[in-house]
């Protein structure tokens, strides 16, 4: 807490900057989610949102990742990128590929390596983030890989249930 009051409070830009991060995500979801599918897209995001913390919490206690500024000073994670940014770009991934009939692991190997090797090295070249004890861009990409699969396969598992359920 200290160290938040003195180098992370509302009065830096890197404060303003998380705050975005995490507001604005959950305003464009609002608007453009699909309704009729909202709870198989939410499903799929909270899938999301729940790999990543667990993925997060255990990189930021090993050190591996650390995030120097944070919006919630109390919270064990960046809860601006696992709660808002990663998985709303997820969910809106994913209703724009069942929409189109497109292979959502094809596209969400895509978007993981922009997180992974363009929005992640940004992070850390303006210090919102830093890897550490030997992490790199491409086990981060690997993270990225495992947390999609695992979402992918929950949500089939889930909706494959609920259909079954419907059809009776």
């Amino acid at each position: 807490m200290e160290y938040w009051k003195d180098f992370s409070t509302w009065e830096t830009w890197q404060f303003w900057a998380i705050v975005m991060m995490l507001v604005i995500p959950l305003i464009v979801v609002y608007f453009a989610i699909d309704k009729n599918k909202v709870f198989q897209i939410g499903f799929y995001g909270f899938n999301i949102h729940t790999w990543f913390t667990y993925s997060d919490a255990i990189a930021m206690r090993t050190s591996h990742v650390t995030y120097p500024f944070q919006a919630i000073p109390v919270l064990p994670v960046n809860f601006a990128l696992d709660a808002s940014l990663v998985p709303v770009s997820f969910m809106l991934l994913y209703q724009w590929c069942i929409s189109h009939n497109k292979n959502v692991f094809l596209y969400g190997v895509i978007l993981s390596a922009f997180f992974s090797f363009i929005f992640k090295p940004l992070l850390v070249l303006v210090n919102l983030m830093q890897i550490n004890k030997g992490m790199n861009y491409f086990y981060l990409f690997l993270n990225y890989l495992l947390i999609l699969l695992l979402a992918i396969v929950m949500t089939k598992i889930f909706t494959y249930i609920k259909r079954k359920r419907d059809h009776k």
